[in-house]
């Protein structure tokens, strides 16, 4: 049903395309490797770091939405790397289209 040139959507779609809306992030943290690596807890990284572990959490789990270089310099300067070795830039890129809007037939 079309109003004025806009699709009608059930609540139910809408609910659901508003949940699948969420975009993974392009960057993607790469703390376990690193910790793995040199034989380190995620605990030992906060408290190397003075960085809270809610932050270190969020950035590990990617839910974070930024990050200070501050905080990645302490990240580096711990777990003797680079920044380029903390965040991975990937190629995945999905991006929700309005077909995922409209129910199967």
């Amino acid at each position: 049903m079309h109003v004025l040139g806009v699709k009608y959507i059930s609540s139910r779609q809408y609910i659901l395309s508003v949940i699948n809306m969420t975009v993974p992030s392009m960057i993607v943290p790469r703390l376990d490797k690193l910790l793995a690596k040199e034989k380190r807890s995620f605990y030992w990284l906060a408290k190397a770091t003075g960085v809270s572990h809610t932050t270190l959490w969020r950035l590990k789990k990617g839910k974070a939405v930024g990050i200070n270089f501050d905080t990645l310099e302490k990240i580096c300067r711990a777990l003797r790397c680079q920044p380029g070795d903390v965040l991975f830039l990937t190629n995945d890129k999905i991006v929700s289209s309005p077909k995922s809007l409209q129910p199967a037939p």
